[in-house]
């Protein structure tokens, strides 16, 4: 497995293997950071279901502001890779 990446490296160049690790880590991240968002809004509502619209609007805007940093990140990731 390591030999397979240390191969991709010297074909490829190791800006683009450092631009795909770094798409895919901020992939990762975004989808952590919306789950622990999500499973922390369920146990707010759970505690106080009277709140439940603000709870669940504050979480949509993080939600939102969670993906677009996850975006800008892939983005600027797919230049370095094709630029």
């Amino acid at each position: 497995m390591l030999s397979l990446i240390m191969l991709q490296a010297a074909a490829a160049g190791l800006s683009q293997l450092g631009a795909a690790i770094g798409a895919g880590l901020a992939a990762i991240g975004a989808g952590i950071g919306i789950g622990k968002i999500g499973g922390s809004a369920m146990e707010a509502i759970g505690r106080q279901p009277e709140a439940a619209g603000d709870i669940r609007m504050n979480m949509i805007i993080i939600g939102a502001l969670v993906e677009g940093v996850a975006l800008f990140a892939v983005i600027i990731c797919l230049l370095a890779l094709y630029a």
